[in-house]
Order: C-alpha cells, then structure tokens, then sequence
C-alpha cells in the first residue's frame, strides 16, 4: 500500500469564501501514482469546512443565506465563544458543513457521481488555512 501527503493553502481576502479544489485534489492524485484506493480531504483549521457539492452559483449562494440563518455572524454578543475573538458563527458554521470529504480512487480518478465537486468553504478568512490531501492505495 502506498501512502501520499499533499497540504493545500488557503488565504481568502474575505471573512467567507468557496473554492472549488476538485482540480487541486486531481493534481495531488495524480502526483501520488495511485489508481486504486481512497483519498481524504479535510480542512485543517476549525473555522472552515471540505464538502461535495454540485458546483452551480445559485447553491453557493443558498448556503450562505441558510448557514447565515442558522449561525449570523453579528450581533457578536450573542456568543459566549465571542470575547477575544468574533468567529463563534464560523465555528458553528464548520459543524454544520463538516470538516473533510471521502472519495473512492478508481483506476487513477476520483470515481464521482454526475455534478460532484469537491469545495473548500472558508468562514473566517484573511489568514493562512490548511486542506490536507491524503491518499492511500496501490
């Protein structure tokens, strides 16, 4: 069995962002020589998430009204988690949308459904962020 390790970096110039990564993640794939197996994408930081979605403006666009809806970012106040910092909401945020993604590997590809993309969400941006890629097969 081989393994592969590969970080991905991350510094949106806005509090939250999407990024479509499934190009990075192939390139890892590819890099590794792996054909069968699996690889594990997942956010490396507690404010931001890795998912699969379909990539289409109007979802991106939903998911920032409902997660605003269910974790606002202002008032501040109204986390206890709020004091030193303003990023309670990102916190909730991240759980509600998970912090990695599992894709099987077939033949050297990362063996999708119809419309799947791989994303990184960012929900206290303006720093350096982490994704790790990790694949593991033959």
């Amino acid at each position: 069995m081989i393994s592969y390790r590969k970080e991905l970096h991350f510094n949106l110039p806005t509090r939250r962002g999407l990024v479509n990564i499934t190009r990075d993640v192939e390139k890892a794939l590819a890099e590794s020589g792996i054909k069968e197996g699996l690889i594990l994408i997942n956010a490396m930081n507690i404010t931001a998430s890795v998912f699969i979605n379909d990539d289409e403006g109007g979802l991106h666009q939903d998911y920032e009204v409902w997660l605003e809806k269910l974790a606002p970012e202002k008032p501040y106040s109204q986390y206890g988690h709020n004091g030193f910092e303003d990023n309670a909401d990102a916190h909730l945020k991240r759980t509600i949308m998970g912090r990695e993604a599992v894709v099987a590997v077939t033949d050297g590809k990362l063996d999708f459904g119809q419309w799947e993309q791989i994303f990184y969400y960012e929900f206290d941006g303006k720093r350096d962020k982490r994704v790790l890629v990790k694949i593991i097969g033959e």
